[in-house]
């Protein structure tokens, strides 16, 4: 990161930024150091940092933070939290068993999703965002087991090295079945984020898991309503992605992109 992204930030201080989909891996080498740039340039700036699901390509259970890349990457959070940076998570699709011992040793808080917050001055509704792709419905039904209480106990108490081939071969058969699904398909419905801004009864919702960063803008009777999506990130490609969201105290809300220079 340049000096002159970090002087940006400076003048015009955040304090709360977002990110998600980060699919970090040890397959990604440059994408992890991006993380680890980000945390020590950016997130120690803050007041708050919202880690918005995802951050992991996968999660197999909290006995897996004995991993050496597992290990760093809470550790690493763990020392922005220890500076002072209050951290959240909202679970994604990837890593949504991401529990206590994972929150302990990173030094943050686990949140429902979606969550409201009151930042700047400003209530904004958090979430992931796969809760609000019903138009998949392959998945909506996956997402319903996978997140059920009885199912999470039976698949912790397999071992580790086979819950990490059931993942692996789940991931190889999600891949396959996006090659015939649309994009449309597999982004959000817009009558589910309709519902969760009436629900939340706020005006602004942050959100990842699409990977297609955006800003959609809805008039809805006298309320303008605005819902930002965050960019999934990977370093380790020719045309590099990532960014994150920043909030400021005034509760304006500015997007950067993987370079670190705000988007127009």
């Amino acid at each position: 990161m340049s000096d002159t992204i970090s002087s940006t930030l400076v003048q015009q201080p955040a304090i709360a930024l977002f990110i998600s989909d980060l699919h970090l891996q040890e397959a990604h080498p440059c994408t992890t150091q991006a993380f680890y740039d980000f945390l020590q340039t950016h997130a120690r700036n803050a007041r708050q940092l919202y880690l918005l699901g995802d951050l992991f390509e996968y999660w197999a259970g909290d006995d897996d933070l004995e991993t050496p890349y597992n290990h760093h990457i809470a550790e690493a959070i763990r020392q922005v939290s220890a500076a002072g940076v209050e951290v959240f998570w909202i679970a994604g699709n990837r890593d949504f068993l991401v529990a206590d011992a994972f929150a302990q040793a990173a030094g943050l808080a686990l949140l429902p999703d979606p969550f409201v917050a009151t930042i700047g001055g400003r209530r904004v509704t958090l979430a992931h965002g796969d809760a609000q792709c019903t138009d998949d419905v392959d998945y909506m039904t996956f997402r319903a087991q996978v997140r059920q209480p009885q199912w999470q106990q039976q698949f912790l108490a397999l071992p580790l090295a086979q819950r990490k081939t059931i993942i692996a071969g789940a991931r190889d058969q999600s891949r396959k079945e996006q090659q015939h699904k649309s994009m449309e398909i597999m982004d959000v419905n817009q009558q589910a984020i309709t519902t969760l801004f009436a629900e939340t009864e706020t005006d602004t919702l942050i959100h990842g898991h699409t990977h297609r960063p955006a800003l959609h803008t809805y008039a809805v009777a006298d309320k303008t309503l605005k819902r930002y999506v965050l960019p999934d990130w990977d370093y380790d490609v020719v045309r590099q992605r990532g960014g994150w969201i920043a909030m400021d105290a005034d509760g304006v809300i500015r997007s950067f992109g993987h370079d670190g220079n705000e988007l127009v």
